[in-house]
């Protein structure tokens, strides 16, 4: 009756396992167990990182997908997975891009260790490590009975093939407008330059940017008939690719415009341009670089009408012109980055500033003033201590008549 009983059991167990496992690619026999660090799979690729949890152990759990987020961040969609249910077992997958490292909460950590250049030498070369992690929210009581999950993730690359200028992003927009002949689309872009020239795109050393570097930026157009003009209404730089990261910077917005940022050009042609001297972010105190994005709010608009979307500071605009509304686009948000920046200055890169001739020959006069003086001093010094060795030799004769 007792071996009946146990036997019972065991089958009832087994179809609930079965039943909670139903619609999955799951084993009953292999899965019926709590997650370990063996169920999560990290792919470092060129573009992507991509992670592989197996979702199996994670249903034994009393989990779903939807439960499974980056970094803690379980409002937001963006940083939740996808199940693959095409393969044995069944899988969430999650991708990371490395042009938006930061976006779901990532770390990126630069580090110094030895190993192999571009050129094949083994050097001190800087390490870019991308980590974070998955994991289950935790319930809204003071105890629960289901475990809680977490799995760890990290992937390194060569600093120089992060921040390298090919990998240097720029994200592009297509925007339709329409006109008395039609509708046509341009593609938008914003693009990053060394100088004011804006011929040589931005190159990033290995090292990343010291601080204060200013660093120029366009938005260009293709498609674009010469009776549209670019208008920017908002530039602004977040720590991550996410255009709509809470934590931002802003540039320029109607007539607030940062001191440090310079507007060359915005609605008077067909490409906007302007500058910024590159800063670093807070947050990345505790790391040697920080991560800076740019995004740019831009709009096409009538060549002839872009002048009454730009704000007005300082004064009212004049009533004729509120009648008619403008001719423009749809706003697009455009991208460019990362921008790495250096958080301090080492110690070995401290340099003195070339002096003036005047300064130089002032310091030159001193100098040998000084050493003039100091040959004389040394002189009178010399004379005074034979001066006083003749007075004792003198003092020293001895005199017969004293015997």
């Amino acid at each position: 009756m007792t071996r009946t009983c146990f036997i019972l059991l065991l089958m009832r167990n087994i179809a609930s396992v079965s039943s909670q496992f139903n619609g999955y690619n799951c084993d009953a026999s292999y899965h019926s167990r709590f997650p370990g660090e063996r169920d999560i799979s990290v792919y470092c690729g060129v573009q992507t990182i991509t992670l592989k949890i197996n979702f199996c152990p994670v249903l034994f759990s009393g989990y779903t997908e939807a439960d499974l987020a980056l970094n803690g961040r379980h409002a937001d969609t963006q940083c939740r997975g996808f199940i693959n249910n095409n393969t044995f077992p069944t899988a969430v997958l999650f991708s990371i891009s490395l042009s938006t490292l930061e976006a779901c909460g990532n770390r990126l950590v630069v580090s110094t260790a030895y190993g192999t250049n571009a050129y094949g030498n083994v050097s001190l070369v800087q390490i870019g490590n991308v980590s974070g992690f998955i994991d289950t929210p935790d319930p809204p009581t003071i105890i629960s009975y289901l475990p809680g999950l977490l799995y760890k993730f990290s992937c390194s690359y060569p600093l120089e093939y992060l921040v390298n200028n090919s990998q240097l992003a720029s994200s592009s927009a297509a925007v339709s407008v329409k006109d008395s002949n039609g509708t046509f689309v341009s593609t938008l872009s914003l693009i990053l330059y060394n100088d004011s020239t804006y011929n040589q795109p931005l190159s990033i050393p290995m090292a990343g940017l010291a601080l204060k570097t200013r660093v120029f930026a366009a938005v260009k157009a293709t498609n674009l008939d010469k009776r549209w003009n670019i208008l920017m209404d908002y530039c602004y730089t977040t720590p991550s690719g996410n255009p709509n990261a809470e934590l931002r910077y802003d540039l320029f917005f109607g007539c607030y415009k940062d001191a440090q940022t310079t507007v060359f050009e915005n609605g008077k042609s067909q490409m906007g341009r302007f500058s910024f001297e590159v800063f670093r972010f807070v947050k990345h105190r505790h790391q040697k670089m920080s991560t800076v994005f740019l995004h740019c709010v831009t709009k096409l608009c009538r060549a002839d009408d872009c002048i009454m979307l730009m704000p007005i500071c300082g004064r009212r605009r004049r009533r004729d012109e509120e009648d008619s509304p403008p001719a423009a686009s749809e706003n697009a948000i455009l991208t460019a980055g990362p921008i790495i920046t250096r958080t301090g200055m080492n110690k070995n890169q401290i340099h003195m500033s070339p002096m003036n001739p005047v300064t130089s020959g002032l310091i030159s006069g001193v100098v040998v003033l000084g050493g003039v003086s100091a040959g004389f001093f040394l002189l009178s010094v010399r004379l005074m201590q034979k001066s006083r060795l003749l007075t004792s030799s003198i003092s020293g004769v001895w005199n017969p008549s004293c015997k």
